[in-house]
């Protein structure tokens, strides 16, 4: 072969590159999809907290955790949108019942999906389905502006299209937003529309097709100090009862707000000044 045939050989190649190896998913427990090129990033240790630290989430934990413990079984199992307040612990819900359901001898990998990689789903799910493990999708903080197209590539892992959604995947989604968009973005377009309710309502019936709704609302005073007293406990943090109360209150006041988020921040501030590692 001459050398311009081979150099025009050699740029069909980069232009086409080869389908890459199907992944290991026996790597990790967890992984993270990225494109360009895709690829399942295994996690080598996930963030997480405890499932017997989330205070103030009980029901929640307990549908939730019977739901995934069905579905790695191989039993039905429904999608679930957990929503609501900022910082009640939605994601560290989902991570802390992957954990728990490992931990009874259920072999159940997470993968993370991030929102503006929503076009590639087909392409993760082929992954996914070809595979005999069981699968929970988590995609974080999930929420859609007016112009957004992405929940349109939603739809394939809650409906499936007429493949079906892949019996090894099950969708857990977390968003402040009840129906993944802003309310003023609901008004405005049924204001504008000519046909009011049906402008809205692809998108809105969009959570609609998750089976579970999990509600996280804004938490009392005294599970905020029994979210940082689990975290003393559990650290083996020792302080005065009511040196931590004072301080705990006061931390929330210059927050302006109680939250699992504003517990953390405040421990860890504490555990510092204890010097206590964690």
């Amino acid at each position: 072969m001459s050398d311009p045939l081979i150099r025009i050989a050699e740029a069909l190649e980069r232009i086409s590159p080869p389908p890459p190896a199907a992944p290991d998913l026996n790597a990790a427990e967890a992984f993270v999809w990225h494109t360009a090129p895709d690829r399942l990033e295994p996690v080598a240790k996930v963030a997480r907290v405890d499932v017997g630290l989330l205070v103030g989430v009980d029901r929640a934990r307990d549908i939730l955790l019977e739901n995934t413990r069905h579905f790695a079984k191989g039993l039905p199992a429904n999608n679930a949108l957990l929503w609501g307040a900022r910082g009640m612990g939605k994601s560290s819900l989902v991570k802390a019942i992957h954990a728990q359901v490992r931990a009874e001898g259920l072999d159940l990998k997470l993968v993370e999906l991030a929102r503006e990689d929503l076009p590639s789903v087909q392409r993760l799910l082929a992954h996914l389905r070809a595979s005999d493990k069981q699968f929970v999708l988590f995609c974080d903080d999930l929420s859609f502006s007016h112009d957004d197209q992405h929940y349109k590539s939603l739809k394939a892992v809650l409906d499936g299209g007429i493949e079906g959604r892949p019996e090894n995947v099950v969708l857990y989604a977390t968003s402040n937003r009840r129906h993944l968009m802003p309310r003023d973005m609901i008004e405005n377009e049924r204001s504008t529309a000519i046909s009011p309710s049906e402008a809205v309502e692809e998108k809105v019936s969009l959570s609609d097709r998750f089976g579970l709704w999990l509600g996280f609302h804004p938490c009392t005073q005294d599970d905020y100090l029994a979210m940082i007293r689990g975290y003393c406990d559990a650290h083996g943090l020792r302080i005065d009862e009511n040196t931590l109360r004072a301080e705990a209150i006061e931390w929330q006041a210059t927050r302006g707000a109680r939250s699992g988020r504003v517990a953390w921040q405040f421990f860890t501030d504490l555990a510092a000044r204890h010097g206590v590692a964690i």
